[in-house]
């Protein structure tokens, strides 16, 4: 008998047994814990998954089959013009307005392409940070200087983490020598100004889809609001257009892909989730039975979902179980939260910096968060670290990266965020 291998397997027998016997069930702490999980999930499967991450995983399919590995290499390789690689990834933010989970398959699309480490964690940190509403929001409800200190420090900070994970990972291999081979663009017979269209209109979509309700009863950003889903509904009817005149789709299946969305439009109270969960439904069956470039499409999408989905939902419920939801608890006392971001220690900003980073933040929802710590005694400095760390990281996002770029990348790059948004809280709150 192997008593080296029989030991182990001891071991887990018992330290299985000993959680068992010692599960806490029974207590009101515990047990709250486990249904803030399941709410937390619920609510990020019906609110999050459909409108942000069906959309994401389309763009990031279309990225791996109609964007040549050759144009990655060129403009966000690790030989790319600097200035144009970081500059483009830095601001890319203010476009997506997307959220920390959501940015994941975009990243996983340019980086599986070749894009260099360095523009790549750019693109990933700014993609959640820079946020133009949740900035906006942020400087209305918590003060003009913490909302500028936010906008900068997006933009800095995922410069320089960009530039620091390239020096960092200088001497590997996949960052010191160009792919030995370039892949063609298979859409070589499609206009360039023909992919751009197609591109926006997949942006538009998510975009749109996402549009967050902002503090004002009037104004721009409102009146956007107000239409989100008819011009999410007129993107989503020009692609349909691009598919049928570029990709060759049968018009009859368009036709018949959009009929289950318009029927329940007219002839049911349907909310606008639900016509859009449908009609990603069609648009999945209709470029899943294409033998030309919608099927290659529809497999590469489906393996970014196959691969990510599921760490997504297994971290969101962890976070949910630790953390809770917004308001509620998990097994962590917030009380404990709110008590150590008092004042403007290192303590208080790197624990600020730390717990943003492990939490879940929904675009828009860090600023009702932060107003309610702010007006339990947190320091500016931590409302910033916490600004800076949280919305760009999650325990879901750093499981996914695990699986994307390894242990490594992963652990220095939430490190940097983490010590990068400490310094700065520990800065603005001298200043401030």
């Amino acid at each position: 008998m192997d008593w080296k291998k029989e030991s182990k397997t001891l071991f887990w027998i018992v330290a299985i047994f000993a959680f068992l016997y010692y599960l806490p069930i029974g207590t009101h702490r515990f047990d709250n814990a486990i249904m803030e999980a399941f709410h937390l999930v619920k609510w990020y499967a019906r609110e999050h998954v459909l409108v942000c991450l069906v959309p994401a995983f389309f763009i990031a399919g279309a990225i791996g089959v109609f964007i040549s590995q050759e144009s990655v290499m060129r403009y966000l390789g690790p030989h790319a013009n600097k200035a144009l690689a970081y500059g483009v990834a830095s601001v890319s933010g203010t476009i997506l307005a997307v959220c920390s989970c959501t940015v994941l398959p975009l990243f996983s699309g340019i980086y599986t392409m070749g894009a260099g480490l360095g523009p790549a964690t750019a693109f990933l940190y700014s993609g959640p940070a820079i946020n133009v509403l949740a900035i906006i929001l942020t400087a209305r409800v918590l003060g003009l200087e913490i909302g500028i200190a936010r906008a900068v420090g997006a933009v800095v900070f995922s410069i320089l983490i960009g530039l620091l994970m390239h020096w960092i990972f200088r001497k590997d291999k996949s960052e010191s020598t160009e792919a030995p081979l370039l892949l063609e663009e298979s859409g070589a017979g499609r206009p360039l100004w023909q992919t751009v269209i197609y591109f926006f209109l997949m942006i538009a979509i998510l975009v749109f889809a996402n549009w967050g309700k902002p503090a004002d009863a009037d104004g721009l950003w409102r009146s956007i609001y107000s239409i989100k889903w008819y011009l999410t509904g007129a993107s989503a009817l020009g692609l349909a257009v691009v598919l049928g005149l570029w990709f060759r789709i049968s018009w009859l299946r368009l036709a018949l892909a959009a009929l289950p969305v318009v029927l329940l439009r007219l002839f049911t109270p349907a909310a606008p989730v639900l016509l859009f969960a449908t009609g990603s439904i069609g648009l999945a069956v209709i470029t899943a039975m294409d033998k030309g470039e919608a099927g290659a499409w529809f497999a590469t999408t489906w393996d970014f979902a196959k691969k990510i989905l599921p760490l997504l939902l297994i971290g969101v419920f962890i976070s949910g179980m630790l953390l809770g939801r917004v308001g509620q608890e998990g097994i962590i006392p917030s009380e404990w939260v709110s008590t150590a971001v008092g004042g403007n220690s290192l303590f208080a900003n790197f624990f600020a910096a730390l717990a943003g980073a492990f939490m879940y933040f929904a675009t828009l929802t860090e600023v009702p968060i932060l107003q309610g710590l702010m007006g339990s005694g947190m320091g500016k400095g931590p409302a910033l670290a916490l600004l800076l760390a949280g919305p760009a990281l999650s325990l879901p996002s750093m499981l996914v990266l695990r699986s994307i770029m390894g242990s490594r990348k992963t652990l220095v790059y939430v490190a940097l965020v983490v010590v990068m948004a400490t310094i700065t809280g520990i800065l603005f709150g001298l200043l401030s």
